[in-house]
């Protein structure tokens, strides 16, 4: 996957590199239909933010985009002459890590871990310790390398889930509430090191979150799913629509919303 990939403005259906399209998404356990005809057109270097209630099938999309569960539909990257030429490389960052906080691993045996067969308490390979040092050089967090594992911080673990996820550089981005948990400084400087990802290697990012302030300050495009897709747009547009307020009941209001919506109404 090459670094130095060109930004590509994507405009309708015609798209460049890293457009990702799911089509016809569907998620079904027994007689119960959790996700039906879900498409989603991802455009090239753009955050798009999953939003819905508990239970709208959020998780389950990513899951089903991962193929950790069974779904119809189709999962396509488009290279720059519009074909579907490969299968995408994703990259994923759970909501949070499980692991024993006093365990001695440190973030490189983190690495080594998830990079080779042998052992790391074995077998320290020097080109997975320059590659680990690279991801993390990309979020800020090259100084966490040789730190232990449950010394660690909310926001740097998360971090260095990021690193982890950018082994190697993939086409699609998948963001599950990554931040749940984190101060708000740390949930600042994370969502900052995703936009400079985005524009420095042009991604396609998919962030579930529960944060509307978050999704109003760095998506470029919002769904809001309820089994299916029920609306999808600029934030603006989605979080001022008056369905977005209903699936969620009494939801709080983001700052400017009643500007948003008043705007929406004229």
């Amino acid at each position: 996957m090459t670094e130095n990939r060109k930004h590509v403005q994507c405009e309708g259906e015609c798209c460049g590199l890293c457009c990702t399209k799911i089509e016809g998404f569907g998620v079904t356990k027994g007689q119960i239909s959790i996700l039906e005809d879900v498409n989603i057109h991802i455009h090239c270097g753009e955050l798009t933010a999953i939003i819905g209630p508990n239970g709208a099938g959020k998780s389950t999309l990513l899951k089903a985009l991962l193929g950790e569960v069974a779904h119809t539909g189709e999962l396509r990257y488009l290279d720059s002459k519009g074909d579907c030429s490969i299968r995408p490389v994703i990259g994923y960052v759970p909501q949070q890590l499980s692991f024993d906080p006093g365990t001695p691993a440190s973030v490189l045996d983190l690495f080594i871990a998830c990079s080779s067969k042998m052992p790391a308490w074995l077998f320290k390979p020097k080109s997975v310790k320059e590659r680990a040092l690279s991801n993390l050089e990309k979020v800020k967090a090259e100084h966490l390398l040789d730190r232990r594992l449950g010394a660690l911080s909310g926001g740097e673990i998360q971090r260095v889930m990021l690193a982890l996820a950018l082994n190697p550089v993939p086409n699609l981005l998948l963001l599950d509430e990554p931040v749940s948990g984190i101060d708000q400084g740390g949930l600042a400087i994370f969502y900052d090191i995703v936009s400079e990802l985005r524009r420095n290697y042009d991604l396609s990012i998919i962030l579930v979150s529960h944060d509307f302030d978050m999704v109003e300050k760095y998506a470029d495009r919002v769904v809001l799913l309820n089994k299916t897709v029920i609306s999808t747009g600029t934030p603006r547009k989605v979080l001022s629509d008056e369905r977005t307020r209903q699936s969620f009941g009494a939801m709080r209001s983001f700052p400017g919303y009643d500007e948003y919506a008043g705007e929406e109404k004229n």
